[in-house]
């Protein structure tokens, strides 16, 4: 399994697009006529937990799912809120779903990867989803995979198995999209084959197997759903730190706060530039993860951070975030301020961070007020801000 990286920002980030095959309409859960990509795992749809582990990647350009038109509005529902392309409608198998879905990528380049993955497997962890895409960067095919547990009986034969050889495939699978394409044209009046890495190596190319978790299960049964129930509860806790910056002011034009610049008589004075919301929410995530602060990575005493976008702060924090499997859920900020007025530019600083964090900008909210005159910052002498993040992590026990 991958190991968990260090902040780096020559971090490589691997561009993809992701295709989820749920136009299933298998209904084996007891009790129930909705297909099981619409049964709700906790508070949400399984097909919105799949949908928002890839959200949380760097480097996902796109995510189209391949639905039946028949269940529109449970798929209208189910990704209420949610910034992806437009769904791709299914044929009738899974197969030819899929290279349907692949004939929809018309902007997509022939060497970005594709992720093919499961509607139906709601617990795979970024880290591995991250595991197999470098893998698949460097060798062109790459699947997730599991080593086989249990003894192996063959009943014709009356043999045990030796299983000491044997993985268990699940997805992500994941390919160059010239690669992937080209196996779905060669075979596309094949029944044969029950995945797209078969169809990859009938061509004669290798698909890289990364070893995943038992966890990364693929819910189709009642049984199924109680065991992902279980695990979810089990395996995430919900963390919440706080950031706290200042800066004072100096001569300028401009205050960079938020990741905006706000026209004022006067700047923030600092290393980088100063913006004071993007440093307290940079030390609340990597507080969520136990990682120091903002100086501990990005020390005011190394040259390459002088005058830099606290932008690349955030981003790297955010990084180290889902690289931990984690996932930042609410960020909640107060500025102290005299001045400038913050409420005329509340929904840009919302939009830029959620533009840097990729958090929906409900999830983001931006707080000011005074100190009535007292402090340094009463006196007008600079601008502080606290900022307190809840993540959800795979647990820490």
């Amino acid at each position: 399994m991958a190991q968990r990286s260090e902040i780096n920002m020559k971090k490589e980030t691997i561009p993809f697009h992701v295709l989820i095959p749920a136009a299933g309409s298998g209904t084996r859960m007891a009790g129930s006529d909705k297909p099981k990509q619409y049964m709700p795992l906790g508070t949400k749809p399984i097909l919105r937990h799949t949908i928002e582990k890839f959200l949380t990647i760097e480097g996902c350009q796109s995510i189209t799912v391949i639905i039946n038109k028949d269940h529109q509005a449970l798929y209208d529902e189910a990704i209420k809120g949610l910034k992806i392309r437009p769904p791709c409608y299914g044929l009738k198998s899974r197969k030819n779903s899929v290279y349907n879905g692949l004939r929809s990528l018309i902007d997509v380049k022939n060497d970005e990867l594709i992720i093919i993955h499961d509607a139906a497997r709601p617990l795979v962890n970024a880290i591995d989803i991250q595991a197999t895409l470098t893998k698949a960067n460097h060798s062109g095919a790459a699947c997730l995979a599991t080593p086989v547990s249990d003894t192996l009986h063959h009943i014709e034969s009356n043999q045990t198995i030796d299983r000491t050889a044997l993985m268990a495939l699940q997805t992500p699978q994941i390919f160059r999209h010239d690669l992937i394409k080209q196996a779905h044209e060669t075979f596309k009046n094949d029944g044969t084959f029950t995945d797209d890495r078969g169809m990859v190596i009938a061509m004669g190319h290798t698909v890289t197997l990364v070893k995943g978790p038992r966890s990364n299960i693929k819910i189709t049964t009642t049984e199924d759903l109680i065991l992902a129930e279980k695990l979810m509860s089990n395996t995430i806790e919900t963390i919440t730190a706080t950031g706290f910056d200042v800066h004072a002011f100096q001569d300028g034009a401009s205050v960079r706060l938020g990741g905006i610049d706000i026209a004022h008589n006067k700047s923030l004075r600092g290393h980088s530039d100063a913006d004071v919301v993007l440093h307290a929410i940079t030390d609340a995530i990597l507080g969520t993860i136990n990682e120091g602060d903002i100086g501990t990575h990005f020390p005011p005493s190394d040259p390459q951070w002088k005058n830099a976008d606290s932008a690349l702060f955030l981003k790297a924090a955010i990084s180290k975030l889902h690289d931990k499997g984690g996932l930042a859920k609410f960020i909640d900020v107060t500025i102290l301020a005299e001045e400038p007025k913050i409420g005329p530019h509340r929904a840009a600083m919302q939009s830029r961070i959620s533009e840097i964090t990729g958090l929906n900008t409900a999830r983001i909210s931006i707080k000011a007020t005074t100190t009535e005159k007292l402090g340094f910052t009463g006196r007008g002498e600079g601008i502080a801000c606290q900022c307190a993040v809840t993540i959800q992590t795979p647990s820490l026990d």
